[in-house]
């Protein structure tokens, strides 16, 4: 993790490669102020362990038919709205390149309106 600067480095990412994250000031604050385990790490388990309480919970919610990989679909729309340009907001989500972005990104006829004035 490189807080000082606002970013973390990701090393087990979906296509392999790892990858620095920018961070916004509020999940800054919020790693800074987390306590860390003996290891170092904020969140010392594992994608499988991740996975197991994510479905648990959605189970408990009563949600269905929702994946741990729907919110990567949600964040990289949520992300699109502070961030107009696709190359940055690929730098963020990780999309290597703008088809895969696109599998991702839906923006709403609403929001692009209000863009336009």
């Amino acid at each position: 993790m490189f807080l000082a600067d606002r970013y973390v480095r990701l090393h087990d990412t979906k296509n392999g490669e790892s990858r620095d994250v920018p961070l916004t000031t509020k999940a800054h604050g919020i790693l800074q102020s987390l306590p860390r385990h003996i290891s170092g790490q904020v969140f010392p388990t594992t994608a499988d362990a991740v996975k197991k309480s994510f479905v648990r919970a959605a189970e408990r919610a009563e949600i269905k038919n929702l994946h741990f990989h729907d919110l990567r679909h949600e964040g990289t729309s949520r992300l699109a709205e502070k961030l107009d340009n696709v190359l940055e907001l690929s730098a963020v989500t990780g999309h290597k390149t703008l088809s895969m972005l696109k599998r991702y990104y839906h923006p709403r006829a609403k929001d692009l309106a209000r863009k336009l004035g």
